[in-house]
């Protein structure tokens, strides 16, 4: 396998740590609701083809990936008539937003915006 690919990433937290700040999960929202609500519905919960965003099936599709492999997922497929369109730090927003929804903890530094950095935080489920 190739290094970088999360496989071979060492994790050294996880998302039950608080990765990101309650200030940052609420610029998400504002973000959320400007470019993803329209497919992924305003609580996150899905609209026709558009999956949820919160929830078992959402948290088992990530469960033992990294941060980062969400991340990138997003950064490169969304918004779907867009890919790409938003910055980094929006997309962190976002995805902080998201991790709030699904009732991760919040933390005290903001979620990072690096890639390289998200691939050392493990997506799991809560306990």
């Amino acid at each position: 396998m190739a290094a970088g690919t999360a496989a071979t990433q060492e994790t050294t937290s996880s998302v039950l740590d608080g990765v990101y700040t309650e200030v940052q999960a609420a610029r998400g929202a504002e973000s959320f609701a400007q470019n993803c609500a329209v497919c992924h519905g305003a609580s996150l919960g899905g609209v026709g083809e558009g999956p949820a965003l919160v929830g078992a099936q959402f948290v088992s599709d990530f469960n033992g990936l990294t941060v980062g492999d969400l991340f990138e997922r997003m950064r490169t497929t969304m918004p779907l008539n867009n890919p790409g369109v938003l910055n980094r730090d929006q997309y962190a927003d976002i995805l902080a937003f998201i991790l709030k929804s699904n009732g991760y903890p919040v933390g005290e530094r903001e979620l990072y915006r690096r890639s390289e950095f998200l691939n050392t935080i493990r997506f799991e489920a809560p306990r």
